[in-house]
């Protein structure tokens, strides 16, 4: 006679995990997330920044040749193609205009600069603690000599201006093809999230398009204004190669904070040649300008996009700036408020609940 088979009735209890095992999964999470950290970094000092780069130039064009299509009714595609005309005609016009006068004072203001250090090292050598941080300074035989020589130097300038060219050469070339054809890889992203998440997600890169745009018009906007005021200044004060320097000034005020001291080093170099008396009104003239662009322009721009508060926007561009180099430092901005973006409608809103965190 068979009997059933009686249920197992005893209880069973887990076994803990050891310890041990316990520790070595909290090593192998934290280094496992040590390198993504790494390689996050690593890979923005070659690859992410220039597809960010790129995406802006994109964006630009996508959003002004989409502004153009509401205003006129023009189909999309003309509309692109009359807004990369009209830009490549816009810069072939000023470089018509303004390219032989610019090379002129740039030759000249490299030229003119080596004699305004010269003429500084002079007047410095009558303090003593300056005569000691010049004596702390290479020599032009140092250079000459040991590891520095001129070779391999230029060897480092060609290397450089090879990888800059490259670089610019990807920028364009991805921007081409995210401004021919964005829904592509706008789909692409939206499509790696959850079917109940895409909606939002689409919100969210509307909301980051958008942002940007606004920034890079605000950006030039302010760029044009900073380059004219320092040029017009210049020219009024006297100094030689305004329009080179002012341009310079123009160009380099893309980068908050930093930019303008940089702007500010030739002009003040050219004007000690002058005298001391010029050096201080250049120096005036370019906080002038900068109180305007601060106070003025850039709030005109922020109204309409995200607020980065300066501090945030300080340590990005120290953080990229020590592990991206100058292209960190130049595109901090865009990716701080692209971030604040991402954070205010994915975290602050989505995760937290809170609505009354808004973004413009």
């Amino acid at each position: 006679m068979a009997y059933p088979i009686q249920p197992d009735t005893t209880t069973k209890t887990d076994t803990p995990e050891p310890y041990y095992r316990k520790v070595i999964k909290a090593v192998g999470i934290t280094l496992l997330m040590l390198l993504l950290v790494v390689f996050i970094l690593y890979t923005f000092n070659s690859v992410l920044l220039l597809v960010f780069a790129s995406l802006l130039i994109a964006i630009f064009f996508r959003g002004t040749a989409h502004a153009l299509h509401k205003r006129t009714s023009l189909p999309e595609g003309w509309s692109l193609g009359l807004v990369v005309v009209a830009f490549l005609a816009l810069i072939g016009v000023a470089w018509w205009l303004l390219a032989p006068q610019v090379s002129e004072q740039v030759n000249n203001l490299s030229e003119q600069l080596p004699k305004a250090v010269a003429d500084l090292k002079q007047q410095l050598s009558q303090y003593k603690w300056a005569q000691r941080l010049l004596d702390e300074l290479p020599t032009a035989s140092s250079l000459l000599q040991g590891k520095n020589n001129w070779l391999q130097k230029s060897i480092g300038v060609l290397s450089s201006t090879f990888s800059v060219l490259a670089n610019i050469y990807i920028i364009l070339f991805i921007a081409i093809f995210v401004t021919i054809d964005p829904n592509t890889y706008r789909q692409g992203i939206i499509l790696l999230f959850p079917k109940n998440r895409r909606k939002r997600i689409t919100e969210v890169l509307d909301k980051i398009g958008a942002t940007l745009y606004k920034w890079i018009l605000g950006k030039l906007f302010s760029m044009a204004v900073v380059g004219i005021l320092t040029t017009v200044g210049l020219w009024l004060l006297g100094i030689p190669m305004a329009i080179a320097l002012g341009v310079i000034a123009g160009l380099l005020s893309f980068i908050p904070n930093f930019g303008p001291i940089l702007g500010l080093i030739p002009a003040v170099l050219i004007a000690l040649l002058q005298g001391p008396d010029q050096a201080l009104y250049v120096v005036l003239l370019y906080i002038g300008i900068q109180a305007v662009e601060s106070n003025l322009l850039t709030p005109l721009v922020q109204k309409k996009m995200v607020e980065i508060p300066p501090a945030l926007i300080i340590t990005g561009q120290l953080l990229l700036g020590v592990f991206s180099g100058p292209l960190g430092l130049i595109l901090a901005t865009p990716l701080i408020a692209m971030l604040m973006v991402i954070i205010k409608m994915l975290y602050i809103q989505d995760v937290l609940g809170d609505e009354s965190v808004q973004v413009s």
